[in-house]
């Protein structure tokens, strides 16, 4: 290697050993194969998520001192509605396991105007993560949990003179751990399913008052009174129960006591603040437009509110403050009117990575309606099943299906895949309606059917606006 090729290399830090809480083991081609599966085309939207996705796990893995100075590159996906731009958001919340949010833009307002404040999305956003990591701890005491209220459970069964669930049983009572030990063996083996406990629970009561708050900003209310009924003493409530409600209810309470709640909010704060994921949807909603005239409430003034979370800020939250520098925001529109230009620079410049999904044609509805797993006329076929009717689609049907949806869109506004969902509700109406007369039929959709029963309505473009 020259020298001068060796002077244009910069040393890379090592990498720490990999986190167990990374976002997204998944590489990018396992993330858009995954995508794949739900979503039919847009390659490029699936390998800019599939990217940003991967780069959360890759700067978990880069030194503390270099770690933070790596920002997220934000992603905006433009296209017109229907092409996959929520589906792609709801599908990335279930492949990472970083807390995720998906919030619509246009139900945020300026400060100062009725509405929702934006920094309740990070607000939500903690929340969702304290739940998740409040369920993986319930999950990791599962099995204490469980051993504990077997234990309390045995003592309701067979009460002792010994306070209830003080641990061990005496040892000199040989018979009674006897018995006890028997009736263990039988509430595990489910033969005291029938049987049924009187229990004695705590009920989590909320005061009886009205806390009168702003239009957007009903969680101080909720606030308020959360912290009322933490002042007011617990109350409990007996309820007969059977033996495995009683199981349910006991290990529930135990796994909720086993849970450090303090630890709980500390990692759920640590999540959101290294691998926090922010859906903004409808975010052309909130694009100024220069040629229309009056007052632009919601506009420019919720980009300007949104600005300092996406470039990093700290927002006060009931759990302590949460720093946003490192949170990812996916935002999404269609841009039918507004353009990304219309965005104040400031904000445009928060979102380099721009996608632009493309619209969907005939041959996009036929892949639609038989390559996905979730696939419109398998989620039909199983309907269906439940009254015992059988539904098959042939191939010339499916063809005609995605001939009509296309031409509407193209005759009247083109709300992409959402077509599909207003045609087969027209063409299975009377299927639909009369299925629990049909049980043990199978019913077999053809092409000259989905003529006969949807091209008279295409005939008349006035019917096909309003029916289909």
């Amino acid at each position: 290697m020259s020298r001068g090729n060796a002077a244009a290399v910069l040393p890379v830090p090592a990498g720490e050993p990999p986190r167990d809480d990374a976002p997204s083991p998944m590489t990018p081609r396992e993330v858009v194969s995954e995508l794949d599966r739900y979503i039919v085309g847009q390659r490029a939207a699936k390998r800019a998520v599939a990217i940003a996705l991967r780069n959360r796990w890759r700067r978990q893995q880069v030194a503390s001192d270099l770690r933070d100075e790596i920002i997220p590159k934000n992603i905006i996906m433009i296209g017109p509605t229907g092409v996959g731009k929520t589906e792609i958001s709801r599908r990335l919340a279930r492949l990472t396991s970083a807390p995720f949010i998906k919030v619509e833009a246009s139900k945020f307002t300026e400060v100062g105007y009725v509405g929702r404040d934006v920094e309740s999305i990070i607000r939500d956003l903690v929340e969702l993560a304290i739940n998740m990591v409040r369920q993986e701890e319930r999950e990791r005491v599962a099995l204490r949990a469980r051993e504990a209220a077997e234990d309390r459970l045995l003592d309701l069964l067979l009460p002792t003179s010994r306070p209830i669930g003080m641990l061990p049983a005496p040892p000199e009572d040989e018979s009674q751990n006897a018995t006890r030990e028997k009736l263990r063996k039988q509430l595990r083996a489910g033969e005291l399913d029938r049987r049924e406990v009187e229990l004695e629970l705590a009920e989590q009561v909320m005061p009886s008052i009205e806390v009168m708050t702003p239009q957007g900003m009903e969680e101080v209310g909720f606030n308020l009174k959360e912290m009322f009924s933490n002042l007011l003493p617990k109350k409990t409530k007996k309820r007969k129960l059977s033996v495995p409600d009683a199981m349910a209810a006991l290990t529930q309470e135990e796994a909720t006591r086993l849970v450090e709640m303090e630890n709980v909010v500390r990692e759920a704060i640590r999540r959101v603040e290294s691998a926090g994921i922010v859906f903004l949807d409808e975010i052309d909603k909130i694009a100024g437009r220069s040629h229309t005239g009056g007052p632009d409430v919601s506009r420019e003034g919720v980009q300007r509110d949104l600005l300092p979370i996406v470039e990093g800020s700290t927002v006060n939250t009931k759990h302590g403050v949460v720093r946003t520098d490192h949170i990812l925001f996916v935002a999404s529109g269609a841009f039918h009117i507004a353009k990304p230009s219309d965005l104040i620079p400031e904000f445009q410049g928060r979102f380099p990575i721009r996608v632009e999904l493309e619209a969907l044609t005939q041959a996009d509805f036929v892949r639609i309606l038989t390559e996905p797993r979730n696939a419109l006329i398998r989620q039909y076929a199983a309907l269906l099943a439940t009254e015992g009717v059988g539904l098959e689609f042939a191939s010339d049907a499916i063809d005609e299906i995605a001939r009509i949806a296309a031409l509407v869109n193209e005759r009247t506004e083109n709300i992409g895949a959402r077509r599909l969902h207003t045609v087969l509700e027209r063409l299975l109406d009377k299927l639909m309606f009369e299925a629990p007369d049909m049980r043990g039929q199978q019913v077999t959709i053809t092409g000259e059917m989905v003529r006969a029963e949807l091209d008279p309505i295409l005939a008349s473009e006035d019917l096909a606006r309003f029916i289909l």
